[in-house]
């Protein structure tokens, strides 16, 4: 008789029970499709749009300059072209486009008493809606500090630029800025070692009430930056939770983790910790600790040094005010190609990822983009967007689809959510699917 491989979930049942079997060879060869994630990868300031485009349409298609990097691995991209969120226009130039990119929402003006983006992110709703299936509900990285204050040029907390993921329209995640600290935190989750779950709750609760007796001392300004400081930090009550509940008792990890493999907790230079950050985002993956992470190369209005970069003398967001000056275009390019370039080496750290007879990319959707299309006119519509992977073949990759123009971003995100096993009727503002991205 042939053969025949079965699954690590195969019972045995009788007399009424069901017993998991232990580990036998025969589960070597087990065709089990690995789980599908979703991640978003933000960078600020808007793309030089001459060059972001790409010639043709469908899969007929070529990759434009900015792209180019990106071309062994055309077959697994979709680019998406006139896509934009309606509820990111007016307002300012960057707040109102980075904290609605992943909510299509509009966000609440505030100098930061009563901070929303009457929404939840995207990302975030995957995650509620998919359960408590991993120790870590989501990972949210960046290699820049929360920006605190007021913009007084437009009137917003600038608490605004310095997130993406939202959990309720008033709770901005906090974001992991040392990737020590994330691998020290994946290997907790990998290895089982180091459940402190209940001391951190109770260290939270005694961080909040101390805030909140603090609170009544200070004046006006300082209220709202400590408001801004709590209302990040709730959001770590529901992960602390999470890591002790008994639901996640029959989880295991897909791949481990060697602990003598730690990062450096203070990069050196800025393109050292960005690689880092994608290291990190790709080992959760990789093990399964989470299926949702999200990651900002720069804060909005960043003013990041890019003279790294060979033919850049000067800052991201000065270069985004190009003024139409070739000079400034053409660094502005050259900043949008190294974002592109990180971009395909977490793509390809991803297929280098073996998951049975698939990889990890083929089981990810990994959106790439930001919330403006040319800085220097602050322009939310055709927004800059890639989305990487084939989300465990639900995406039909290797295609440039051009849509209507003005076409609502949210509708990308129910084909995501749909693709991601959480689908939804409607997301914000969406008026349907996107046709050609489903397989």
């Amino acid at each position: 008789m042939p053969f025949q491989p079965i699954s690590r979930r195969t019972l045995l049942r009788g007399s009424g029970a069901a017993v998991g079997l232990p580990w036998l060879e025969a589960m070597a060869s087990a065709k089990e499709k690995g789980p599908v994630r979703l991640a978003a990868l933000y960078f600020p300031n808007g793309v030089n749009e001459t060059n972001w485009t790409p010639e043709g349409e469908k899969r007929n298609f070529r990759l434009s300059p900015t792209l180019a990097p990106l071309e062994d691995l055309k077959n697994e991209l979709l680019v998406l072209t006139n896509l934009w969120n309606k509820n990111s226009v007016g307002g300012d130039g960057h707040y109102v486009k980075i904290s609605g990119w992943l909510t299509s929402t509009t966000i609440t003006k505030t100098l930061g008493v009563e901070i929303s983006v009457n929404g939840i992110s995207v990302d975030q709703l995957a995650v509620q809606k998919a359960g408590k299936q991993t120790p870590i509900a989501s990972l949210e990285l960046g290699v820049s500090p929360v920006t605190t204050g007021v913009d007084r040029n437009v009137g917003y907390t600038r608490v605004y630029g310095s997130h993406i993921a939202w959990s309720s329209p008033a709770t901005p995640l906090a974001r992991e800025l040392n990737p020590r600290s994330v691998y020290e935190r994946l290997f907790r989750a990998v290895s089982g070692e180091g459940d402190s779950s209940k001391d951190n709750l109770l260290l939270l609760d005694r961080v909040l009430a101390d805030a909140k007796k603090l609170r009544d001392s200070l004046g006006a300004a300082d209220k709202h930056r400590l408001d801004e400081y709590l209302s990040v930090i709730r959001s770590l009550e529901d992960r602390i939770q999470r890591a002790a509940s008994p639901e996640r008792s029959s989880w295991k990890p897909r791949a481990a983790l060697d602990p003598k493999a730690m990062p450096e907790a203070e990069p050196k230079t800025y393109a050292e910790h960005v690689k880092l950050m994608l290291d990190m985002m790709a080992l959760a993956f990789q093990t399964d600790t989470t299926r949702a992470a999200t990651f900002l190369f720069g804060n909005e209005v960043s003013n990041q040094n890019f003279s790294f970069v060979d033919g850049v003398k000067g800052g991201y967001h000065s270069l985004s005010h190009h003024e139409n000056k070739p000079e400034n275009l053409a660094q502005y390019q050259l900043i949008n190609k190294w974002h592109v370039e990180q971009y395909g080496y977490l793509l390809r750290k991803l297929r280098d990822m073996k998951e049975g007879e698939s990889n990890v990319l083929e089981n990810s959707m990994i959106l790439f983009g930001g919330g403006i299309r040319d800085g220097n006119k602050h322009d939310p519509h055709n927004l800059p967007l890639v989305l990487g992977g084939r989300g465990g073949g639900r995406i039909a990759s290797g295609q440039h689809l051009v849509y209507e123009k003005d076409t609502p971003l949210a509708n990308l995100y129910t084909c995501m959510l749909d693709a991601f096993g959480t689908p939804v009727e409607r997301f914000a503002d969406s008026t349907g699917k996107l046709p050609g991205v489903l397989a």
